[in-house]
């Protein structure tokens, strides 16, 4: 995939760092199939720079908004805002996928659609805007990216509704696809059913779940159908 400099300074503006080395951002953006072909440097140290960035900032900000929650509240709450599906979301929100240089192996496979490797990118922008400019710039990009998970965070939605997440990325990686849930069970007696659901989209099982409703199976069919299948490849 060739380097389109246009994208790359539209992404520097909604980064907020138009000034920034923009050999640092090409490297943020090479996955390391496209380095072994092309002999330049690829972006795992800075994602692993990234991530570390990533988690002391989110770390922080938990510490200081929510002075009487425990460890367990905090890393909760933690892993809601830095898990792959919302860094793979900010990702194509940034259009990471126009730009990430992948080897013609990822290309093939659909690489620029992938989760993980898009959430990789975000972390490594981070870790390049750190390396340019310091922890404070790098809180700053942060904040930008984050602000309207922060925001549903304070409302206290921060993806309870599985579903409309699910359906969100679904139609983005699965456009025209619809995902169909189904009550395939009850059991209990009717003041006390359990209701087992399975999710299906393009015919397959993607998830199933169970609650003592249907809306509560439904959103569990979606949890599942989420950490499952939009960890690596996407969502089917």
């Amino acid at each position: 995939m060739p380097r389109n400099q246009q994208l790359l300074e539209e992404l520097l503006d909604k980064l907020g760092t138009p000034g920034i080395d923009q050999g640092l951002i090409w490297q943020a953006l090479t996955h390391s199939s496209y380095a072994n072909e092309e002999s330049v440097l690829h972006n795992e140290r800075l994602e692993f720079l990234g991530d570390a960035v990533l988690e002391l900032l989110t770390s922080q900000y938990l510490y200081e908004r929510y002075p009487t929650f425990s460890e367990g509240e905090l890393t909760r709450l933690r892993a809601n805002l830095v898990c792959e599906p919302t860094l793979a979301e900010i990702a194509l929100e940034l259009g990471l996928g126009d730009l990430l240089l992948l080897g013609k192996s990822q290309l093939f496979t659909g690489g620029q659609h992938r989760p993980s490797l898009l959430a990789d990118a975000v972390e490594a922008l981070l870790g390049a805007v750190y390396i340019w400019a310091g922890l404070p710039m790098a809180e700053v990009v942060y904040e930008r990216l984050f602000q309207q998970r922060i925001l549903a965070l304070e409302r206290g939605e921060l993806w309870q509704d599985y579903k409309t997440r699910l359906q969100e990325l679904a139609q983005k990686q699965r456009p025209g696809e619809a995902l169909l849930y189904q009550v395939v069970s009850e059991a209990g007696p009717d003041h006390d059913k359990t209701f087992f659901v399975a999710l299906t989209c393009a015919g397959r099982v993607i998830g199933r779940g169970k609650g003592r409703s249907k809306k509560e199976a439904e959103q569990m069919a979606a949890k599942e159908a989420l950490r499952i299948h939009f960890s690596d490849s996407g969502i089917v």
